[in-house]
């Protein structure tokens, strides 16, 4: 840490994110950002999540309820990679063309030039894919707590299969969305089925879904036939039992006794009520508010769960999204050092 740094003074934007003087290679923590939003299926911008929740970090006051002086042991965020955001908006371009082709009620079967653009994104994902897992992968060797910051919810694969290699866990997914496709629109690295690729990783031995409240029939059935591997906290469900007089503290007592000892935690912001990330991929009416996620993950913490990875995605490019999801990700941050301590 520099000689001198005062947590209560203005953050300086030379310094890492939210103004802390550390490096990748000297903190426990590690922000991997990952600009990429290939295969997103409504609103586009999640690429930028990164730099935008990077810009809104210097404004943050550093301090965690549940966790104060965390951040001493060291967080810090990689560098942005210009080149993958490159990669993703000529990628883009490509997935917008063979999108509009499918809602035109295109089958890209009859059409070679569509096939060859599916066949070429896919080829890419799985190259991006690989590149996160090998990123993770590598702040797992050096003993440090991998947290990817993106970008769609497809470059959660990558970390989850490298955690994967070294231990056994469990995954908590707040979202709106189950993401148990077994693809989307051909996409076999899609956001909306990077829960069943997670389901079909050996080493990932459950899966908690909370909030979850737009799904399809093939998404149901799979949770229908897996009971012992996915528990589904569905929003309607919650929201009943909040209306109905039931507290939040023992929702969330629920949520946590689902979980085995080690876990992931992968947060789509969509997961929140749509006014605070306002600009996400896909948002959905209704959803936890910003306390009811920050506590439920204090609730894991305070179970003694040790979170040994976790990733924040889809934060969109408004003002609003950066402010709230910069939040989230250093209150994650604190608690998720917090729940190293603790071991």
């Amino acid at each position: 840490m520099q000689k001198g740094y005062d947590p209560s003074k203005v953050g300086v934007t030379t310094n890492n994110i939210f103004g802390l003087p550390f490096t990748s290679a000297n903190s426990l923590l590690v922000f991997i950002p990952v600009p990429w939003d290939v295969t997103t299926s409504s609103f586009v911008g999640t690429s930028k999540g990164p730099e935008n929740i990077l810009r809104a970090s210097y404004q943050i006051d550093l301090f965690a309820p549940a966790a104060a002086d965390a951040w001493q042991h060291g967080i810090a965020m990689e560098e942005i990679d210009a080149a993958l955001m490159a990669r993703n908006n000529n990628l883009r371009r490509e997935a917008e063309a063979y999108i509009e082709f499918l809602e035109a009620g295109g089958d890209p079967k009859t059409d070679n030039n569509m096939m060859l653009k599916l066949k070429h994104i896919n080829k890419v994902c799985e190259s991006v894919t690989a590149e996160i897992k090998e990123k993770s992968r590598s702040c797992l060797n050096r003993k440090q707590i991998p947290f990817l910051v993106g970008g769609d919810h497809s470059i959660s694969s990558g970390q989850i299969e490298a955690l994967a290699e070294k231990t056994n866990f469990g995954i908590l997914q707040i979202d709106a969305h189950a993401d148990l496709r077994n693809n989307y629109m051909g996409f076999t690295r899609s956001h909306a089925s990077v829960m069943h690729r997670a389901m079909h990783t050996q080493g990932v031995q459950t899966i908690v879904q909370v909030g979850i409240r737009e799904i399809c029939p093939e998404e149901q059935t799979v949770i229908d036939q897996n009971p012992k591997k996915i528990k589904t906290f569905f929003d309607h469900k919650l929201q009943h039992d909040l209306f109905n007089g039931k507290k939040w503290v023992d929702i969330c007592n629920q949520v946590v006794e689902e979980l085995p000892d080690k876990v992931y935690i992968t947060f789509d912001v969509d997961g929140l009520e749509p006014a605070c990330c306002p600009g996400t991929g896909t948002p959905v009416p209704g959803g936890l508010s910003y306390n009811q996620a920050v506590y439920l993950i204090e609730k894991v913490i305070q179970g003694n769960k040790q979170i040994i990875g976790a990733d924040l995605v889809e934060t969109g490019p408004t003002k609003m999204d950066g402010i709230v999801s910069s939040r989230l990700l250093f209150q994650m941050a604190s608690m998720i050092i917090k729940s190293i301590e603790n071991r």
